[in-house]
């Protein structure tokens, strides 16, 4: 038997993909024996423990276990430093984990063969070098923003060019080139994490990281994204990369004792591809100006919705958004009257089961990748409006470099991580809302084709299931 250790970051679009993809693992080879160690979310928050507290403890005949860390107490100021640095911080409680797994192992006749981190872990290589052992990589992004991070990294070290330097209100340069997309890369698309002085020097970091992986675990399919993976399959010598298995999608698309709530009855009771669902994730919110915009929109358009409403948290980084408390003080006088028979507001959404339901037809999304991925799982073509992270890219990717996606603008500015956002108006909503809801469109007919590849590509023979077969036979390789 021979063991990898597992260590996800603490947030739910981390956590969820990687503990999946430790189930695929577990299926595909009897060998394997796999422990995810846990490190708690720094904030507490309700979805990650209810997750966690969900995991069971066995499974799969014990070759499937999880591992909570105790972290110590977070001083307030924590909550604003970067993901990378509470992580690092908990090296000394997963090295007395894996040690104590060690000690475990010996019983049970196994052997550590490696970890396999999360690409805000990418650190732990640290700890996984003391015990002599390689380290893999987990990607939950797409290969296009690895390929942007490794490339702006590299531009960097070589003292070629600095994008945290760049005035995006400056149009001298106004675009750069990147191997992993087949057009020039407008600055004005980079996300806040790359061109800010402040979070420039951890993702640059964590970057050179990634160059010391044996390998990175993408959460991507290979007919999705050909040109972002050429990148990694003709690295050079002197910019060696490590190899990228496209693994993908790896989805939580089980709704388990999903309640069939009133929301997803009424989704039942709509013609097919007739609803537009608006849903921006767990940090996504908006200010009472730009609810405004969004329901005049949705009011010319004459489209039925279903809107999941929050409102802007006033730090980001310091809490989450909530739900509007009264409606009627924020949205247009008579609106919710005037749309009571063809739309419906609410709070939060169980997003899988409502994507997964065919009167969707179209998805106004944050553009998280997690969120693009199920929404092509479903068939659903999409409107990006990034916010945060990497969505200002995957808007770029999924728009003009794979045109499964319409587009609301080609530039946002803004970011909430940044704690400002541009206004956008009621008019380029309401013409992306009928772009999108285009019955016969290009974009919907590339959309369905998408979703056929994603499925087969994790059937048998699929490019999906080939690479985590390949991954587990380099794993096997290095240990003799």
């Amino acid at each position: 038997m021979i063991e990898l250790v597992f260590i996800p970051s603490p947030g739910i679009g981390h956590l969820k993909p990687t503990v999946k993809l430790a189930k695929q693992l577990i299926d595909n080879d009897d060998r394997l024996s796999i422990t995810v160690i846990i490190i708690p979310p720094r904030n507490g928050a309700g979805d990650v423990a209810a997750y966690i507290a969900s995991l069971s403890t066995t499974s799969h005949d014990n070759r499937l276990r999880y591992e909570p860390i105790t972290v110590p107490a977070q001083p307030s100021s924590a909550s604003i430093e970067p993901s990378q640095l509470y992580i690092e911080k908990q090296k000394p409680q997963v090295r007395e984990a894996v040690t104590r797994r060690i000690v475990d192992s010996t019983t049970r006749r196994t052997r550590l063969a490696g970890f396999v981190v999360d690409m805000f872990c990418s650190s732990m290589i640290d700890v996984a070098n003391e015990f002599n052992v390689p380290t893999y990589m987990v990607y939950t992004s797409n290969a296009t923003f690895l390929g942007i991070t490794l490339h702006v990294q590299l531009m960097y070290d070589e003292k070629k060019y600095d994008v945290s330097e760049l005035d995006l209100d400056d149009d001298s340069v106004n675009e750069l080139e990147f191997p992993c997309v087949t057009r020039p890369y407008p600055v004005k698309c980079l996300p806040h994490v790359l061109t800010s002085k402040e979070w420039s020097p951890f993702f640059l970091a964590q970057a050179r990281y990634f160059r010391k992986m044996k390998g990175i675990l993408v959460n991507t399919v290979a007919e999705l994204e050909p040109q972002a993976l050429k990148m990694f399959e003709n690295s050079d010598d002197d910019h060696h990369l490590p190899q990228a298995f496209p693994i993908g999608p790896v989805l939580d698309i089980e709704n388990g004792d999903e309640k069939e709530s009133e929301i997803l009855r009424w989704l039942d009771e709509q013609p097919p591809k007739s609803v537009l669902f608006l849903c921006f994730g767990s940090m996504g919110g908006f200010t009472e100006e730009q609810t405004r915009e969004i329901a005049v929109a949705l009011d010319r358009s004459g489209h039925r919705f279903l809107w999941s409403l929050r409102r802007a948290s006033p730090n980001i980084l310091m809490e989450p958004p909530r739900d509007y408390t009264n409606l009627d003080e924020v949205l247009p006088e008579g609106f919710l009257d005037r749309t009571s028979d063809r739309g419906k507001v609410i709070g939060w959404a169980p997003q899988v089961a409502v994507l997964a339901k065919p009167a969707i037809g179209g998805f106004v999304t944050h553009g998280g990748w997690n969120s693009i991925l199920e929404s092509l799982w479903f068939g659903v073509p999409m409107v990006p409006w990034p916010l945060y992270a990497e969505q200002k890219v995957n808007a770029f990717e999924i728009v003009e470099e794979l045109g499964l996606a319409v587009e609301l603008r080609r530039y946002f500015k803004g970011d909430l991580l940044a704690g400002e956002m541009d206004t956008v108006t009621a008019e380029d909503i309401e013409k992306a809302i009928k772009d999108v809801m285009e019955e016969d469109s290009d974009v919907r007919n590339r959309v369905n084709e998408m979703k056929e590849k994603c499925h087969v590509a994790l059937m048998d023979g699929g490019s999906s299931k080939t690479a985590l077969l390949k991954f587990i036979q380099d794993v096997i390789e290095r240990m003799s």
